[in-house]
């Protein structure tokens, strides 16, 4: 069927007043063309193309005042310049709500591929997080026999109080949304007055350090089972838009919880997007390329690629080499503009997009020998920056993410003695620790001097490098670190026969290496299964602090040490008070010379220390001659090392010479 056309305007040789002269036009200004298009839009249509700023759109009006332009054709410009505004306007409303659907088909894709009903809930709180760029997104679910809603998963949360918390009907903004059904929105929590604030929530929510809340409600039917919630730890101002786009998430959070509807529901969603999607390419060919390479990217991304498989994948776009390079390894200057203005800007025969996020640089994509470069082009590689640097922060994220998460593991051992071992293992096994193997608690502190806030703002930033450098310690030992009481506690594995003194050295030099400044670490004796006995955790930590604080007093900072290493001293810093182990260390090569030889050199060494370490009244008290108190003296030498009659050696042997005098006498008593 023919499309109905527009009736021409009457030209002037169709108007029958043959008197009347036409009205000419002033020198300057502009006729309409002979398409019937006003030339004035000419210079606007340039910028349209070119995806200019709006600001660039005053321009050629100000040229034109300067060039002195009549008032009519400074007003043909006005009109001009607005309306290639509200049509820049349309296209940039029309790319948001390509990248609002694409989002939201990305979230029913992933959706509708779950079953188990804990990855669901994680994977909406996770992409809810995505969506609007929050710090911490959290979805409660009502309890119907409790008549509350629940915490039930998190992401980004620090806070166990916080994780835990229940809503009744009307408490709180969760609690609000939950009675209306309606979304609510508030920009600074403890100032909003508009919904009731109890204790318990509000402890929670400070405990978390939230500011700005926004939680929809997840709808089936006109019934709501739960609420989804994105926050920051500083005031913020959800748009409308973004009001909109969580709570299509919702809906589809919704569907996806309510396994009977799943299928059904993200079918029909994703036949919608995809209609949707198609309509969007078919109108814009510009976009629909820029919708391809959205979709590659994103693909990369969920399939788990990297920084070089994005540079790759935009190589094959843009038929060219694509490197990403360090800060350090880019062109500073076409870095620094790239950086300034957001896009990507032209070195020589290159292209520099900047890789950044908050201000700090991460890197570059630059494309080599390609001079030419359309507006599509340029915004693919700008896009496949902001990706990049979606990538590199996520890897930096999930680190931090593992850290938290081993030294949250740790935490429970060392405050929780009654914790469920098997959880304890399955929690461990997330993070590639074994439980059941032996281990050695390590505590470590930085020794820097007390002084003004210059000093203690440099101790805080020591102790945060301390715990980075003792997580990474960890992760790489396949352990557990945490921070407390001012430094790290490490959890970490001990070889069959290892030994913690051994273990504490090595960390206190790795440590130190990694700070650059003196570490002091103390060992505990080992702790042979901590899932099985997570109460000997806690000892070990108090043995192994016990160590280290021993070693600050002895003048001994930077090093590392464990109860062993310090002698008759070690019996008082450990926790199992290993009598028989200081005996054997301090006299083992004469018991067991005298066991082998059958001679009596513990006999002698009693008899010479009883005597005044004097060799001529020895050989009264044994009734032996001197020169064979001498041999066995001597003998004791070789045994214990030529230190052995110094004074802080001389104590050590005495007092092990008492307590195996004690010990034997206690067996003998106890065999009679």
């Amino acid at each position: 069927m023919p499309t109905e056309q527009p009736a021409p305007e009457p030209g002037p040789e169709s108007v029958k007043t043959p008197r009347a002269a036409p009205v000419p036009y002033a020198p300057e200004d502009t006729p309409p063309g002979q398409d019937g298009h006003d030339p004035a839009e000419a210079p606007f249509l340039g910028l349209l193309a070119a995806g200019a700023a709006a600001e660039e759109y005053e321009r050629p009006v100000l040229r034109a005042r300067a060039g002195g332009a009549s008032a009519g054709r400074l007003a043909a410009l006005e009109r001009a310049k607005l309306r290639a505004l509200r049509v820049r306007a349309e296209l940039e409303d029309r790319r948001r709500r390509e990248a609002e659907l694409s989002a939201l088909y990305a979230t029913a894709h992933d959706l509708a591929g779950l079953r188990d009903l804990d990855a669901v809930l994680r994977a909406i709180v996770r992409r809810a997080r995505s969506l609007l760029g929050t710090e911490v997104a959290y979805l409660t679910l009502h309890d119907p026999s409790a008549g509350d809603t629940s915490m039930r998963v998190t992401d980004g949360s620090v806070s166990a109080r916080f994780q835990q918390l229940r809503l009744g009907m009307g408490e709180g903004l969760g609690g609000l949304v939950a009675q209306t059904a309606r979304p609510y929105v508030t920009d600074s929590y403890f100032h909003d007055e508009r919904f009731r604030h109890t204790r318990t929530i509000d402890s929670g929510v400070q405990d978390e350090g939230l500011v700005a809340i926004l939680g929809v409600p997840l709808m089936l039917g006109s019934g709501v089972i739960g609420v989804l919630f994105a926050a920051d730890r500083r005031e913020r101002v959800f748009e409308h838009g973004q009001i909109a786009l969580l709570a299509a998430h919702a809906a589809h959070a919704a569907v996806a919880i309510d396994t009977a509807n799943l299928l059904d529901g993200t079918r029909k969603t994703l036949t919608e997007l995809e209609a949707a999607n198609e309509i969007i390419r078919d109108r814009s060919a510009v976009i629909e390329r820029a919708s391809d390479v959205h979709d590659r990217l994103t693909e990369l991304v969920l399939r788990g690629g990297g920084v070089q498989d994005v540079a790759g994948a935009v190589a094959e776009v843009l038929a060219g080499e694509v490197e990403f390079t360090e800060p350090g390894a880019a062109p500073a200057e076409a870095l620094d503009r790239s950086r300034a203005d957001g896009h990507a800007v032209r070195d020589g025969a290159d292209w520099v997009a900047a890789v950044g996020a908050g201000g700090e640089v991460l890197g570059a994509l630059v494309l080599r020998g390609h001079p030419a470069l359309d507006p599509v082009d340029q915004r693919t590689l700008e896009r496949a920056a902001m990706v990049t640097s979606l990538l590199l922060l996520a890897r930096r994220t999930a680190g931090e993410a593992e850290q938290r998460v081993r030294g949250e593991l740790l935490d429970d051992l060392l405050n929780a003695a009654d914790r469920d071992p098997r959880l304890l293992r399955e929690r461990a096994a997330r993070v590639g620790a074994d439980l059941d193997a032996p281990h050695v608690v390590l505590a470590a502190r930085t020794d820097a001097p007390g002084g003004g806030d210059d000093d203690a703002h440099s101790h805080g930033a020591d102790r945060r490098r301390l715990w980075s450098a003792a997580s990474h310690l960890a992760a790489t030992r396949r352990g557990l670190a945490a921070i407390r009481d001012g430094g790290a506690v490490l959890l970490l594995p001990l070889d069959p026969g290892g030994d913690p003194a051994h273990a504490a050295r090595e960390t206190a030099a790795r440590l130190g290496a990694a700070l650059h400044l003196p570490v002091t670490v103390g060992a505990s004796a080992p702790v042979p299964a901590p899932a099985a006995r997570p109460a000997a955790v806690a000892d070990a930590y108090a043995e192994a602090g016990r160590c280290r604080e021993a070693l600050s007093v002895l003048g001994r900072a930077g090093q590392g040490a464990a109860a062993a290493d310090f002698g008759f001293l070690g019996l008082l810093l450990a926790d199992t008070r290993d009598v028989h182990g200081f005996v054997r260390r301090t006299l083992g090569a004469v018991t067991e010379y005298d066991a082998r030889r059958g001679t009596e050199l513990l006999r002698t060494l009693g008899a010479y220390f009883a005597c005044g370490m004097s060799p001529a009244r020895t050989k009264e008290a044994l009734h032996v001659h001197v020169n064979t108190v001498a041999q066995r003296l001597d003998r004791v030498s070789r045994l214990l090392g030529p230190d052995w009659q110094t004074p802080a050696r001389a104590l050590e042997i005495q007092l092990a010479l008492r307590l195996h005098q004690l010990s034997s006498a206690v067996v003998g008593d106890t065999g009679a």
